[in-house]
């Protein structure tokens, strides 16, 4: 039986989520899921349907999300469903939701530099999403994070790269991409993807489409 993903866009254009939850989409459905794409958080109301999903990627920054819908998205990672996303498409998506970013593993606070960053991703864990794969070079925003010491990190980059109020506190490994449980459920993350030509870049695009896997309990997926 195919596993089940449901990917939900919207919010700031300037993300690109539609581009993105395309390539996603593609991305997914290459590895034989069943894809179903939302561009209404209302696809978060349906508790019946959230449990026999597989997979949930969230594809939206800087909104607003009901208590309802978020609850049902973290009762259904809780008891099993996998959730998986990129930068503010899913550790920026609801500034006021404390419990959505407790489940997510992190929150966006700052990329000094804007989108004029040029930096290296360093592959640091061990695990079935980066294995075979190498440190690479990316010329977008450079996220800052708050992140869950919980988190298994797989990917950093050195902070600062761009000069800012944080650069007299030294250089610091930021978490690039991590993995966490919540409850039952698998949960991915990377923080690459300010546009669709982010994600695109077959370095990022491999280890999230990987991460997406692993979140679904679908490594055996993989091509």
């Amino acid at each position: 039986m195919a596993k089940k993903a449901l990917i939900v866009w919207g919010g700031w254009d300037g993300h690109e989520p539609e581009k993105v939850a395309k390539i996603f989409e593609k991305a997914l459905k290459d590895t034989g899921f069943e894809v179903e794409v939302s561009k209404t958080l209302d696809s978060f109301l349906d508790k019946e349907k959230l449990a026999k999903l597989d997979l949930i990627v969230p594809v939206w920054t800087m909104g607003t999300i009901t208590g309802e819908q978020s609850g049902n998205v973290q009762n259904a990672v809780i008891n099993g469903c996998g959730i998986g996303g990129v930068h503010g498409g899913m550790c920026d998506s609801f500034r006021n939701d404390t419990g959505w970013q407790f489940m997510t593993g992190g929150q966006w606070v700052a990329h000094p530099g804007n989108d004029k960053t040029k930096y290296t991703v360093k592959l640091t864990g061990k695990h079935w999403i980066t294995e075979g794969q190498s440190d690479f070079e990316v010329s977008s925003e450079q996220y800052y994070m708050h992140t869950d010491p919980a988190n298994k990190v797989l990917a950093t980059t050195k902070f600062p790269v761009a000069e800012g109020p944080h650069s007299p506190n030294g250089d610091v490994q930021m978490p690039v991409t991590w993995i966490k449980q919540y409850g039952k459920g698998r949960v991915f993350y990377c923080s690459l993807g300010h546009h669709a030509d982010i994600v695109a870049m077959p370095q990022v695009l491999k280890m999230c489409t990987r991460g997406l896997l692993w979140a679904a309990n679908a490594e055996a997926n993989a091509s």
